[in-house]
């Protein structure tokens, strides 16, 4: 069993490391069409921001319920990137331990 959990907790570590580089990748894409270094005309690059937005909304929106209105300026990835931080920095490994030294003593 304590296999078991630790086995899922690093899936889920791997699976918010994979969420970490969609959200780069959302903001770096957002900054080349900001600043018209590609644009949305090209397929590939609609299918892909669409897809971005996609995987991604559901995550901002609750956090841009909370946040103050900043106007242009939206800082809800900055939040998640944080949350994922800290999630997958120090909650998943602490969690670890504690199977493991569960484990150990039991």
């Amino acid at each position: 069993m304590t296999d078991f959990l630790i086995t899922l907790l690093n899936i889920v570590q791997m699976l918010l490391n994979v969420f970490w580089w969609i959200i780069v990748v959302q903001a770096v894409l957002s900054w080349l069409i900001a600043f018209n270094v590609i644009n949305t005309h090209n397929d590939f690059v609609r299918a892909l921001w669409d897809g971005l937005g996609r995987l991604t909304e559901p995550v901002y929106r609750p956090i841009r319920r909370i946040l103050p209105d900043f106007g242009a300026l939206d800082i809800s990835p900055l939040v998640v990137l944080l949350v994922l931080i800290i999630v997958s920095g120090y909650l998943i490994p602490f969690l670890q331990r504690q199977i493991a030294t569960a484990a150990y003593l039991g």
